[in-house]
């Protein structure tokens, strides 16, 4: 592809990293940035830039947060009691949206995956080990995808939990084998969490 301008050529080509955008689609998505008003532009880019400048992750969830502890984790009516392991802060965003879970959360941040070179410490198991350890954790749900990775996943932390005494689940399989969290409808996605099974039974 061919540039009139390095300027654009270069705006193209960090556009087009982002996932499932071509340079094609960057191209365009350029361009049209420059058609908008210049004030709009400059608000997309000080938004981004205050992202990358100040955004955190929870010291206890390691969800995505705008300070130190997120507002999940200091919200006094939450039931301190049961954490559901997740693996990115799109499937906690995906499970707020039922309205149907009121515990904690555990943001893993990735599932094992040994062929892409993904292991249990490249995770915060370890993190969530310590949480449990504190005594305060009464059940630990683990809503992870039902991938392969997903599973593998559950079994190690699940396995690494059974010197705790506390009780272990799943979400419910109305979410289909294969399918990843964020992409389920939030009635299905709710039963689940609602009819959700022991562990071990899903084994």
């Amino acid at each position: 592809m061919n540039f009139s301008s390095k300027l654009l050529e270069a705006a193209v080509n960090e556009v087009s990293q982002l996932p499932g955008i071509g340079k094609r689609t960057a191209l365009r998505l350029v361009l049209h940035l420059l058609k908008r008003p210049k004030e709009q532009t400059l608000y997309l880019t000080a938004a981004l830039n205050s992202l990358v400048t100040n955004i955190k992750q929870c010291k206890i969830c390691f969800t995505m947060s705008d300070v130190e502890i997120c507002e999940i984790c200091t919200n006094t009516s939450r039931n301190k009691a049961i954490v559901c392991v997740v693996e990115d802060v799109r499937d906690v965003m995906a499970i707020e949206n039922t309205a149907q879970f009121k515990g904690l959360y555990h943001v893993l941040g990735g599932k094992i995956a040994p062929i892409e070179g993904v292991g249990p410490h490249h995770l915060t198991i370890d993190s969530l080990i310590a949480r449990i350890a504190k005594g305060e954790v009464e059940e630990v749900i683990f809503a992870l995808s039902s991938t392969i990775e997903g599973d593998t996943t559950n079994f190690y932390i699940f396995k690494q939990l059974e010197k705790f005494n506390i009780k272990t689940s799943t979400i419910a399989r109305g979410i289909a084998v294969g399918d990843e969290l964020e992409y389920a409808d939030e009635i299905t996605l709710g039963r689940s969490i609602v009819n959700r099974i022991p562990f071990e039974e899903s084994l």
